[in-house]
């Protein structure tokens, strides 16, 4: 039979509002306009059946870094090509008529299991443009929350001076990403300032960011950027932006071959009244303004001088003048990481054989290694007390008996996305405490640039356990995973309902307002020996 698709450019609003009574609002979809006056676009044809779907494709790049002699070409070149990517799935609207997919698959080429029926609209993100029509139903949104200024640095003239006085954490969104941006735009002005270096994995569409590292480039500092051209759906952004900082005389790496850079670091080196010092950002999510209003996400400030060493050489290795073979402070991956965090793992069951307190606590996004794993399920049997909050995807399956009775797995699913990395060892009382941009997957340790960190100052580490306990005393948004891989809610009986995501709303607000940079009541959230053992197990 004849077949026609109707394409809807995306560039036109899909949703529409219908003239409607003073109080009321009122919607339609304009694939259903579409489909109510498609005897308009075919005129004098008698149609059939109306059918609405989508399809999704390959958004891979198959690009060979070793035989691209220019990597950005390259990509600005598979960019283009993957509209025509092979189609992976196909979404369509429930009711349609069982004639057309015949036509649908043999013109894809996809198979049934690729065909998803859908009870209702497709892509439901249009729904995101509703709240301004809905201001009286202020019930059915989360309250406005506006991230707050980092009370560290609220006031203050001198940045640099903070950071010096003391390690500073910034816990995002509830504290803007206002400073880090700040940071950079004084760093580019500063006159002492003499280089300031970077990685950019994702960036916003209008990065300050890079106006700042731009300028400081003019400015006749030292720049060093390694932006990489391979984050998945940001290359076209990464690409511009790469170009702009070329222009400004910035020297720009567009990452390593077989590798991708997903490490968040900056590093700034300043002429100082008492020699060069360099001050040191990092952290677990992107350099991203718009983001990071959404992603919940860590990030430490500091001018340790073992960490600006150690970011020294980070850039010397990503720039290819040198490969260190010892770190400081720093864990990256792919040749350490690895190593370092099973290492971990087997001294806690060391521990937990000679009868010592152990304790493993993970925040993480996804859990998939089959290697780490298999080294947890050993010191869950070992008796190491293991509690993970894994918030996407978890091949490990906890509470079996006899095999993974010691670990608990919960995810946290809310407002903002949880995406920093937190890595606790008890460590037979020495508490090791990390932050990271990797998680426990195949792709972070062995094919990634990644970059693991302790938490050393005291202040600083109470605000990351403080991040760590209200997870774990969350009853609201966690689910605890059960031993056949499924989820269920907290058991609520005995327990007050709390949002581990408001409460850290709350505390940035509370800090804000009296200018204390740490959240009431936090002192009483620092494990301690007992306290450990008994807080960071205690999910079920």
């Amino acid at each position: 039979m004849p077949f026609a698709v109707v394409q809807i450019p995306a560039i036109l609003p899909r949703l529409l509002q219908l003239p409607s009574e003073e109080g009321n609002a009122q919607f339609i979809l304009l694939e259903d306009i579409v489909s109510e006056h498609i005897d308009r676009l075919f005129s004098g044809v008698k149609i059939g059946t109306i059918s609405c779907f989508r399809i999704m494709r390959n958004a891979d790049l198959d690009i060979d870094d070793e035989d691209a002699a220019d990597l950005l070409s390259e990509i600005e070149t598979q960019v283009r090509q993957r509209r025509w990517g092979e189609v992976i799935r196909l979404e369509i609207q429930s009711g349609y008529d069982e004639e057309i997919l015949p036509i649908l698959t043999e013109n894809f080429e996809i198979s049934d299991r690729d065909l998803y029926e859908i009870p209702g609209p497709l892509d439901l993100t249009f729904l995101s443009k509703l709240p301004p029509f809905f201001k009286d139903r202020q019930n059915l949104f989360y309250p406005s929350f506006t991230p707050q200024p980092s009370s560290a640095f609220y006031g203050k003239d001198d940045y640099f001076s903070v950071i010096r006085e003391k390690d500073v954490i910034l816990n995002h969104p509830y504290e803007d990403f206002d400073t880090v941006i700040e940071l950079i735009r004084r760093a580019a002005e500063d006159p002492n300032v003499l280089a300031i270096k970077q990685t950019l994995y994702r960036v916003g569409g209008q990065s300050p960011i890079i106006t700042s590292l731009a300028e400081a480039a003019i400015r006749g500092k030292q720049v060093l950027v390694l932006v990489e051209l391979r984050a998945r759906f940001d290359e076209e952004n990464n690409i511009q932006w790469a170009k702009k900082l070329e222009q400004a005389g910035c020297h720009v790496i567009y990452g390593l071959v077989g590798l991708k850079t997903h490490s968040k670091i900056t590093l700034i080196v300043r002429n100082e009244e008492d020699g060069i010092r360099r001050y040191v950002h990092l952290a677990t999510g992107n350099y991203n303004e718009t983001t990071a209003r959404i992603y919940a996400d860590l990030g430490l400030l500091t001018c340790s001088e073992p960490f600006g060493r150690d970011a020294t050489d980070f850039f010397n290795m990503i720039s290819g003048y040198s490969m260190p073979l010892s770190w400081r402070k720093l864990i990256p991956a792919p040749r350490w990481l690895r190593i370092d965090t099973l290492n971990r793992i087997e001294q806690e069951m060391k521990n937990a054989r000679e009868g010592k307190p152990a304790v493993i606590v993970a925040k993480i996004n996804s859990l998939v290694d089959p290697e780490i794993i298999d080294a947890l399920y050993r010191a869950s049997q070992a008796g190491v007390r293991i509690t993970l909050i894994v918030r996407g995807i978890c091949c490990l399956r906890p509470g079996i008996k006899n095999f993974s009775e010691n670990i608990h797995v919960r995810s946290i699913v809310g407002r903002y996305l949880e995406h920093s990395r937190i890595i606790y060892f008890y460590n037979d009382g020495q508490e090791d405490l990390f932050l990271s941009s990797a998680d426990w997957m195949p792709r972070n340790l062995d094919r990634r640039i990644e970059l693991q960190f302790p938490v050393e100052e005291k202040s600083a580490r109470m605000r990351v356990f403080h991040v760590l306990y209200v997870q774990l005393m969350d009853t609201d948004r966690a689910r605890i995973m059960r031993p056949d891989g499924t989820y269920h809610r907290v058991d609520r009986r005995r327990k007050e309902t709390f949002d581990s995501q408001v409460r850290l709303c709350h505390d940035a607000i509370e800090a804000a307002a009296s200018l204390n940079p740490e959240p009431r009541m936090m002192d009483r959230y620092i494990p301690s020996e007992v306290n450990a053992t008994a807080v960071f197990k205690d999910d079920k």
